[in-house]
C-alpha cells in the first residue's frame, strides 16, 4: 500500500483478520449447514486488544491516505473486531455512515452452548469527507422499491461458491458471499472507480468490481491465497468470454501499481 500514490482510491472494501482464532471446537458432521471448522489461521493471530487496536490503526492510516477526498471505507467485522474499527476510523475524523448488520440466513451452530447463536457480522462504512457516493435509488431494488434498511438477509459462502482445497475443506475460511461485496460495491462506488481491497484473500471483492465494471486493486501477503485469486478470477473470465475487464492490470493481486493504472 505504501507504493500506491495518494487520492485515487474511490473506495475501500475489505474483510481483515477479526483476530479470532483461538482454537477452539470444530463440527465436522454438523447437518445443518455442512461441516464447520473454527478459524484457527496464525494470520488472525494478532495477540491482546491493544495489539489487534495497533494492526487496525496502521493499515486504515495508509488506507486513509489513498482514498480521495470524498471516498468511502467499508469493513467487515464481527463482535472480536468491529470496535477497534470504528475506533481507529473515528481518529481519523471519518464520518461514520452505517453499521450494516449481515444477518446469516445459516449460521454455525453454538457447539459449546455457552453463548447464543453467533448469526451476524458487521459492515462499518464510513467517508472520509462530504460528497461520498451513494446509489440511493439503485438500493431500492433489493428492498422492494422502498428504501434499503441496514439488516440484510444473506446466507453463507456454501456450495458452488465456496472454494475448496485438495482436503475437501474450505480453500480460504472466511471468503465471503460474493452477493454481499457485490452489493457494498454497487452501493458506494460508480462504474470505473477505483476499489481497493488490502485483505484480498479468495478474490470476491475483484469479481465483484468486474461484475460492475469497477477497476480494482488487490493486495494479500499468503502466497497461496494469492493463487487461489487469480485461478478464481481467471474461471471467471473465461465464463465471460474475456481476458480482462480490468485496463493495465495483468495479475490478480499487485504489489506494486502499474504506473499507468491510475488517472
Amino acid at each position: 500500500m505504501r507504493n500506491f500514490p495518494a487520492g485515487k482510491i474511490n473506495l475501500i472494501v475489505t474483510d481483515p483478520p477479526y483476530n479470532a482464532s483461538n482454537g477452539g471446537v470444530n463440527l465436522p458432521g454438523n447437518k445443518t449447514g455442512g461441516a464447520y471448522y473454527k478459524v484457527n489461521e496464525e494470520w488472525d493471530k494478532l495477540g491482546n486488544y491493544s495489539n489487534y487496536l495497533d494492526f487496525t490503526r496502521k493499515w486504515i492510516k495508509e488506507a486513509d491516505r489513498l482514498l480521495t477526498s470524498n471516498g468511502s471505507i467499508m469493513v467487515c467485522g464481527s463482535l472480536h473486531s468491529i470496535g477497534e474499527v470504528i475506533i481507529a476510523l473515528k481518529e481519523l475524523n471519518y464520518k461514520f455512515i452505517n453499521l450494516i448488520i449481515w444477518r446469516k440466513t445459516n449460521p454455525m451452530p453454538s457447539i459449546t452452548k455457552r453463548t447464543l447463536t453467533h448469526s451476524t457480522e458487521f459492515i462499518a462504512w464510513f467517508a472520509k469527507g462530504s460528497g461520498w457516493t451513494f446509489n440511493y435509488k439503485n438500493m431500492k431494488k433489493y428492498a422492494d422499491g422502498k428504501q434499503l434498511r441496514d439488516v440484510w438477509n444473506l446466507p453463507l459462502c456454501q456450495g458452488k461458491e465456496r472454494l475448496k482445497g485438495e482436503n475437501g475443506r474450505a480453500a480460504h475460511p472466511t471468503q465471503k458471499p460474493l452477493e454481499l461485496f457485490t452489493r457494498l460495491i454497487e452501493m458506494a462506488s460508480q462504474e470505473g472507480d477505483i476499489v481497493l481491497d488490502p485483505f484480498i484473500g479468495s478474490g470476491t471483492t475483484a469479481i465483484a468490481s468486474e461484475l460492475l465494471n469497477r477497476k480494482w486493486l488487490g493486495i494479500d501477503n499468503k502466497k497461496e491465497y494469492i493463487k487461489l485469486a487469480n485461478e478464481r478470477l481467471e474461471e471467471y473470465r473465461k465464463s465471460k468470454g474475456k481476458n480482462s475487464l480490468v485496463k493495465n492490470s495483468k495479475k490478480f493481486v499487485v504489489e506494486h501499481h502499474h504506473p499507468s493504472f491510475f488517472p
